[in-house]
């Protein structure tokens, strides 16, 4: 893979050597997380998911009354601009937008300069050409660390201020665990430090409701666009932990990762992870995850294909 020194980064309109490539120390983002991003998959040179990206983009903005000024044309030029100077056709995007630079007060000013970084990486295409960004079916561990209510921190709202997750994440360094699975303050399952959750039960495919503290991911919602598709029955709802470690299969998607099975939650193995029989007794070559996780990594895979 390409030493990432080696990009090319965009910083408030110019192209510039990654190595080179800042922003003032009095950047709101630096200072207070006071900034909004995206993580964008690009397939073939074009961003995947594009529109729903910028919509969520937009009301993390409107969520943090930061009036940018910029239109989704040209934002979306950025990214262009970024991954033609990169020469990547399938690559990781982060786009961020900061309040930019202002007096040292907690209050901001109303008028803003915004702070626009597009900054991108290789990353393998997976899918049905290639292999999956992720070595394996992942683990899962309860952290003990809360996903911040709605009503300190919008969910909706994806923000550089990332210590919920980070302090979860954390707690990972002394067990044998992938990612960390939230829970709200009433104990209820929300989501993972970086990822959304999917369990099945009951042959229906069940994940957290929105009307919780939980990130509308866009990967989350082509995944239930692909099962109500094929007429699984999808429910969204409240779960406790203990429904992820008696579920008959549980999986995990982001941008990245795209749909990554789960082999184990709390150290319990998931029911039919690996298919017919446990993972350890399936052949090296074939598909991780049960049935249903496997038809819809294969439905997902043929919408990137069909579309880039």
């Amino acid at each position: 893979m390409p030493d990432s020194d080696a990009h090319l980064y965009h910083v408030d309109g110019e192209l510039v050597p990654a190595e080179e490539a800042t922003v003032n120390v009095r950047d709101r983002g630096f200072l207070y997380g006071d900034a909004a991003f995206e993580t964008i998959r690009a397939y073939g040179g074009t961003p995947f998911e594009w529109r729903a990206h910028a919509d969520r983009l937009r009301e993390t903005c409107e969520a943090l009354a930061l009036d940018h000024g910029l239109s989704d044309a040209d934002l979306r030029e950025r990214v262009a601009e970024t991954l033609d100077a990169n020469d990547l056709e399938d690559a990781y995007v982060r786009l961020s937008i900061t309040r930019g630079v202002q007096p040292g007060k907690l209050t901001p000013a109303p008028e803003v300069d915004p702070t626009v970084v597009v900054i991108v990486d290789d990353l393998p295409r997976g899918g049905r050409a290639g292999a999956p960004v992720w070595d394996g079916p992942a683990s899962l561990r309860t952290a003990k660390t809360r996903r911040v209510p709605d009503q300190s921190m919008p969910a909706r709202a994806k923000t550089h201020n990332y210590l919920n997750g980070i302090l979860a994440r954390i707690e990972l360094r002394d067990a044998d665990a992938d990612e960390a699975l939230l829970l709200d303050a009433d104990g209820r399952v929300t989501e993972g430090a970086t990822s959304n959750v999917f369990f099945v039960a009951d042959d229906a495919l069940r994940t957290p409701s929105l009307d919780g503290p939980v990130l509308p991911g866009v990967t989350r919602s082509v995944v239930l666009d692909l099962a109500r598709a094929e007429g699984i029955p999808v429910e969204e709802g409240s779960y406790a932990p203990a429904d992820l470690r008696r579920a008959d299969e549980v999986f995990l998607t982001n941008t990245t990762w795209e749909i990554r099975p789960v082999a184990a939650v709390d150290g319990v193995e998931v029911g039919r992870t690996g298919g017919d029989g446990d993972l350890a007794d399936a052949p090296d070559d074939a598909p991780a995850g049960g049935p249903v996780t496997r038809l819809l990594a294969r439905l997902f895979d043929e919408r990137v294909e069909a579309l880039y």
